[in-house]
């Protein structure tokens, strides 16, 4: 017996989504340097010296910027980082991430 060959192909529906992105704040304190914040600035977040000048400025009289929206695992890590960055400086810089 042959076998009946088809025209019709099946479609498969995939429902792709963009990733959720996450908005990573940084906060202002009394004991971090403004240096500090700048060298954290351009080492984690790859920011222009420039760039980094003015979001520390606004860190300090807006009491916190956001520095990036990034996926969550990139957000984590660059948070994590620049925790860990403070902490074996001594300083209690603190930085969060939530959806956007």
């Amino acid at each position: 017996m042959p076998q009946e060959q088809s025209s019709v192909k099946e479609r498969q529906r995939v429902d792709l989504k963009e990733p959720r992105r996450y908005k990573v704040t940084i906060y202002n304190d009394d004991f971090t340097t403004m240096e500090f914040v700048i060298k954290v600035l351009t080492q984690v977040f790859f920011k222009s010296a420039q760039e980094a000048e003015q979001l520390m400025l606004q860190v300090h009289h807006a009491d916190k910027a956001v520095v990036g929206i990034y996926t969550y695992d990139i957000a984590v890590s660059k948070v994590r980082r620049a925790t860990q960055m403070a902490r074996d400086e001594g300083y209690p810089l603190r930085l969060t991430y939530e959806p956007e």
